[in-house]
């Protein structure tokens, strides 16, 4: 019998968006080229090799074992590339994804990743050339919107502060920009280096578009109980204090 993962509870849009990013049945909104994702990102030029920390597996020859044999390496183990990181701010002002969203997504589907979730922001490293893969995944698709989310690799103060009047996020080393022809630009990379030319990420969503699609609770917005009055909470809160008893009280042993 095929066994479909129930990966989070309720039936509000916010419940069911976070379903999708951690099951990774992502929408794809935008496709920015991979020499750009890797001139944001700033680890290496675009085009350069891989820089590696040791030989490809097939020419380390390693002993035996049935690990090995089961579990096939990322091709970045397997070519023997260097691990590196991008991070991720997602503004409090529903935003598509949070830091823990992000770091669901990458641990369900992201092989050989190590994701790593602050109040502020979020960081994933792997393996370079798989760093670079699911970079894009995140950068094209609806995990991300360009004007509530962007790359921050120091320095990321600004997604609890209110939003620019042109709906951007605060930046306070400006490494986005809103352009005349309402698309952002990268002007700078995820550290705050200046890029030899600005990078079009495409236009941000309306403010109704990030509401539908936000993995974010608000009372101002879609709130955790569900529809204000109703006789009965959603789900998500009921399956919230259920796990709360048990960890607070019988230390997830009920017996």
């Amino acid at each position: 019998m095929a066994y479909t993962p129930q990966f989070y509870p309720g039936s509000t849009s916010v419940g069911i968006n976070r379903r999708k990013h951690m099951s990774g049945n992502l929408e794809k909104l935008r496709d920015i080229p991979e020499a750009d994702i890797v001139a944001i990102l700033g680890h290496r030029t675009p085009g350069a090799d891989y820089s590696s920390t040791h030989p490809p597996l097939k020419e380390m020859g390693e002993p035996d074992c049935p690990i090995r044999q089961i579990v096939a390496p990322t091709p970045g183990a397997a070519a023997g590339d260097r691990v590196r990181y991008n991070q991720f701010a997602d503004s409090m002002y529903f935003a598509p994804s949070t830091p823990y969203w992000r770091s669901y997504w990458a641990a369900i589907n992201c092989r050989g990743c190590d994701p790593g979730t602050l109040s502020g922001r979020q960081i994933i490293e792997a393996r370079e050339r798989d760093l670079d893969a699911l970079t894009k995944v995140q950068m094209d698709s609806e995990v991300t919107d360009v004007s509530l989310c962007s790359m921050r690799g120091c320095t990321v103060h600004g997604h609890s502060l209110r939003l620019e009047e042109n709906g951007m996020m605060f930046d306070m080393l400006s490494r986005t920009v809103m352009g005349a022809d309402g698309n952002v630009y990268y002007v700078k990379d995820q550290v705050g280096i200046p890029l030899d030319k600005k990078i079009n990420v495409g236009k941000p969503m309306s403010e109704a578009e990030a509401k539908k699609r936000t993995t974010i609770f608000r009372f101002d917005g879609v709130p955790i109980g569900g529809k204000v009055g109703a006789r009965k909470y959603d789900e998500a809160v009921e399956a919230l204090h259920h796990m709360w008893t048990l960890r607070t009280q019988w230390g997830y042993r009920p017996e």
